[in-house]
């Protein structure tokens, strides 16, 4: 894939962090991506799944990381129930997806930044519960710099605050190459919450960080996302070169969209 056709820059960081591809000495070395625009879901699914192959199959392989804004559309994980759909699949305006990630139906939209960590969890260790306390410390770091306190529930993965629900992770895992990630509630309307039961949680409301720090934007919770990122899994951010490129294959993908939903719930 173009780099600059799909507005995807150079890694945003200290050029002093930068290191060069090598042996296994680098195993941590990590690229990062951010598009500019909204990336629309399908779109970012092939991305994960290609790099996840490329992890796969080159052990020596950067690990990647995506941080970017889809526009409105709904997930559910490979067990969802459709009772947590509040809006007819079959003639639904919005994108539906099932897909191979755990948990229930979620909605992604403009103003939630959702990240996409590639990682090779046999370069830290083979455990989904510790990966998942991870990516919940990384959002705990992350609203700590905000001056925010991050909740955890007993027997539930996300993040809270003051009772409401501001951050959800849903991963998926192949040998255990991670996929899928988190999302974060920044600026986002949250009407569009409301045509779901968000991770099927009920009597769970969901918020975003704007309740508590009006103003705040997708740009400058980036760069605190990046830092915690960094610190929890001691990634080495390295330099996109000419064979780093994000490559678009046309990877299948699970759609429910204007389909018979039976159809596609197996």
């Amino acid at each position: 894939m173009d780099q600059q056709l799909h507005g995807i820059p150079p890694v945003p960081v200290d050029k002093s962090k930068l290191v060069t591809k090598s042996s296994s000495a680098n195993n941590l070395s990590t690229f990062l991506f951010e598009p500019n625009e909204l990336v629309d879901y399908e779109k970012a699914l092939r991305w994960q799944q290609n790099w996840q192959k490329r992890l796969i199959f080159g052990p020596e392989t950067a690990q990647a990381v995506w941080l970017l804004e889809h526009p409105i559309c709904y997930t559910m994980g490979k067990g969802a129930s459709q009772k947590n759909l509040l809006f007819d699949p079959n003639t639904s305006p919005w994108p539906l997806y099932r897909i191979n990630r755990g948990g229930e139906a979620t909605c992604h939209l403009p103003g939630q930044l959702v990240a996409y960590p590639i990682l090779d969890l046999r370069r830290y260790t083979t455990d989904l519960h510790w990966y998942l306390r991870k990516l919940e410390d990384v959002l705990i770091d992350v609203l700590a710099n905000l001056e925010l306190h991050g909740e955890r529930v007993k027997g539930l993965t996300g993040l809270w605050i003051n009772g409401q629900k501001v951050a959800a992770i849903g991963v998926g895992c192949r040998r255990w190459i991670t996929q899928h990630g988190f999302s974060l509630n920044i600026n986002c309307e949250m009407e569009s919450f409301k045509k779901v039961v968000p991770c099927g949680l009920i009597n769970h409301p969901v918020g975003k960080l704007n309740d508590w720090i009006p103003g705040l934007t997708i740009k400058e919770v980036k760069p605190l996302l990046t830092r915690s990122l960094e610190k929890q899994f001691s990634l080495k951010w390295q330099q996109i070169g000419p064979m780093e490129r994000t490559e678009d294959f046309a990877t299948p993908i699970q759609m429910i969209h204007k389909k018979n939903f039976k159809d596609e719930n197996h």
